[in-house]
């Protein structure tokens, strides 16, 4: 039976508004923002490292500038305002453990940079056999903890029983008092510190030098350079990045140095070992003077900044 036109639009009508309704759609709607788009993910990929570097380092760095510049114990603390810097000015034993650590680093890197070097250019060499195994015998010094080297050379420069006497009283030197002696103690540092550094050192001088086309030797040979004449002009140009790379490290390193000295001497002989991180440590960690810890640690940071940016300009390539 066929309904009359009238009971037909009615059905027509329904069914065609149901097509034309809107449907839910499953996006969101304008109003809201959705949390995972393809532009805030990396933000929330490097979140935890954002959220870790603000707590445990811009965080503490911000407080110790705070606490630098007051005075007390605990939460009782006091506003100061610079009295600890003008403190640190006045101390002459802050002055003596700069003196040190500055005389360290003048002998000592110089030392180890260059012995390094000669290094890395006899491993370099094709005239030395079993290169990669002497490669392996120069990098292990340091791979060894600072607190085990320290404890191992106070056994060798043990004034009785030290290895380092014992080889000297065979060329029938008498016994050195490494430890003991203000100038044999620094020199037992400079030791330790050389020992342990060079050959980390010479894997990066070694790599330079691998790095540097052959042809720039061949052609200086075909011009008749001799070999000082190939290091000066082609050598040390080609290794002036790693260079300075290797000159600030060693800079900042010695500026910080705290193990070796600290397990060595403690500092002593009469303060002759005593550097300006054992300095702050000692002030923060046995006196218990916070103020005045961070202040030495914003001056040694005011130090270390000074002398990299004087490095990176004075070695840094000229354009």
């Amino acid at each position: 039976m066929s309904l009359a036109p009238s009971e037909r639009a009615p059905a027509t009508a329904a069914a065609t508004a149901g097509r034309g309704a809107p449907k839910h759609s499953s996006r969101a709607r304008p109003g809201r923002r959705r949390l995972l788009t393809r532009a805030s993910v990396p933000y929330l990929l490097i979140m935890p490292a954002v959220l870790g570097f603000a707590i445990f380092k811009a965080y503490p760095i911000a407080d110790s500038l705070w606490i630098s510049l007051t005075t007390g114990n605990g939460d009782d603390r006091h506003f100061a305002g610079l009295a600890n810097y003008r403190r640190l000015l006045d101390d002459p034993l802050f002055w003596t453990a700069l003196k040190n650590t500055a005389l360290i680093l003048v002998v000592q890197v110089p030392l180890m940079l260059g012995l390094a070097l000669l290094v890395a250019i006899g491993l370099n060499s094709t005239k030395v056999w079993l290169r990669p195994l002497w490669r392996l015998g120069v990098f292990v010094p340091s791979l060894t903890g600072l607190v085990a080297a320290g404890v191992m050379f106070s056994v060798i420069l043990n004034r009785d029983a030290g290895l380092l006497n014992w080889v000297l009283s065979g060329f029938g030197v008498d016994r050195v008092n490494w430890l003991g002696s203000p100038s044999w103690a620094r020199v037992g540092v400079v030791l330790v510190l050389t020992w342990h550094y060079t050959g980390y050192n010479a894997v990066l001088y070694l790599a330079g030098l691998q790095g540097i086309p052959k042809e720039l030797y061949e052609a200086a040979m075909v011009d008749g350079a001799g070999p000082i004449r190939r290091f000066v002009s082609i050598t040390l140009p080609q290794l002036r990045p790693i260079l300075l790379l290797t000159v600030v490290l060693s800079t900042i390193g010695t500026l910080q140095l705290f193990d070796e000295p600290y397990v060595l001497t403690g500092g002593g002989p009469d303060n002759a070992t005593l550097t300006v991180t054992m300095y702050l440590y000692n002030n923060g960690f046995k006196y218990f003077d916070f103020g005045y810890a961070s202040a030495l640690a914003y001056a040694l940071a005011l130090i270390v900044s000074v002398l990299g940016i004087l490095q990176v300009r004075l070695m840094g390539e000229r354009r």
